[in-house]
């Protein structure tokens, strides 16, 4: 489902405007960003867990060329499932 069908959803399921549930979906999508931006973790008890995992630098390889390459050191969000969504998943 993208965006627009998400939307669509959750105007249907909880009796709102679509421009009142794209204002809520934006708002939860920059806030994690901000979050996320600033080192924070976000934990939502039965949804999952927004976190970053800090990626050392390492050497690589350009499978084309051969040539190695040095790869920077980096941040990797991740998302964790809670068991709510994941037993919603498996029913």
């Amino acid at each position: 489902m993208h965006k627009q069908g998400f939307i669509d959803h959750i105007a249907n399921q909880h009796g709102c405007t679509k421009k009142e549930a794209e204002k809520a979906i934006d708002t939860f999508i920059s806030s994690v960003i901000d979050a996320m931006g600033e080192g924070k973790e976000i934990s939502l008890v039965g949804f999952g867990n927004f976190g970053i995992n800090k990626i050392a630098a390492r050497k690589g390889r350009n499978p084309r060329t051969g040539l190695a390459l040095d790869i920077p050191a980096y941040n990797q969000p991740r998302f964790k499932v809670g068991k709510k969504l994941k037993d919603a998943c498996n029913i």
